[in-house]
C-alpha cells in the first residue's frame, strides 16, 4: 500500500536547512510511516533499496552520459547493505551513491559532491502523532558549482519532483 507523500517546509532544527541558504534547489517531502521505532538511517536504506528499476537503469545511463563531461560514476541507488546495522555507520562512509556526513536516531544527511555541484539529502523523523504514526521528511538541497551544475539541473530537477515522491510513497513497505 501507497502512503500519501505532501510537500513541506524544511524541518527548521535538521541540519539541512542550514544548508538551504544559497540553494538553487530545495525539495521537501513529508510522508507517515507506520514503524515509528525505525531510525531515519534505515528509513533511508529502506528507501534506497526500494528504488524502482527503472529509476536505476536512468541512473546507469546519467553514468554514461556524464562521463563525457569529466563527471564521475555514481553508482546505482539500490546497490545498499540492508545487513549493515545502522550504528555502524561512519562520517565519510559510503551509503547507496552517498556519503554520509551525520546521523542520529531522528536525522541522516547525506552528500554527493563533484566538481559541478553538491547534492545534500537529508531524512528527518519527526515526533510521533497522536495515532501513533510518524512523519518523516525526505530533503534534497542542490548547490551548483558552475554552469554545468545549473544546466545539469534542468533536466535533473523535473525527475527528482517526480522520483522523490514516487520512492516515498513507499515508506511503509517491507
Amino acid at each position: 500500500m501507497q502512503t500519501a507523500v505532501q510537500p513541506c517546509p524544511l524541518p527548521s532544527q535538521s541540519s539541512i536547512a542550514n544548508l538551504a541558504v544559497g540553494a538553487s534547489f530545495i525539495d521537501c517531502r513529508q510522508v507517515l510511516a507506520n514503524d515509528p521505532d525505525r531510525t531515519a538511517m534505515r528509513h533511508l536504506l529502506n528507501l534506497m533499496s526500494q528504488t524502482p528499476a527503472w529509476i536505476d537503469r536512468m541512473m546507469g545511463l546519467r553514468n554514461r552520459v556524464v562521463q563525457l563531461f569529466g563527471l564521475k560514476d555514481l553508482g546505482r541507488l539500490t546497490h545498499i547493505d540492508l545487513t549493515r546495522a545502522d550504528e555502524d555507520y561512519r562520517p565519510d562512509d559510503r551509503v547507496g551513491i552517498f556519503t554520509l556526513v551525520a546521523q542520529a536516531p531522528d536525522e541522516v544527511l547525506v552528500v554527493d559532491r563533484d566538481k559541478h555541484l553538491d547534492v545534500y539529502l537529508s531524512l528527518n523523523r519527526l515526533p510521533l502523532t497522536a495515532e501513533g504514526l510518524r512523519p518523516v521528511v525526505l530533503s534534497t538541497v542542490v548547490h551548483p558549482h558552475n554552469l554545468l551544475g545549473r544546466l545539469y539541473m534542468l533536466p535533473v530537477a523535473p525527475f527528482h519532483r517526480l522520483i522523490a515522491p514516487m520512492t516515498l510513497a513507499n515508506i511503509n513497505r517491507r
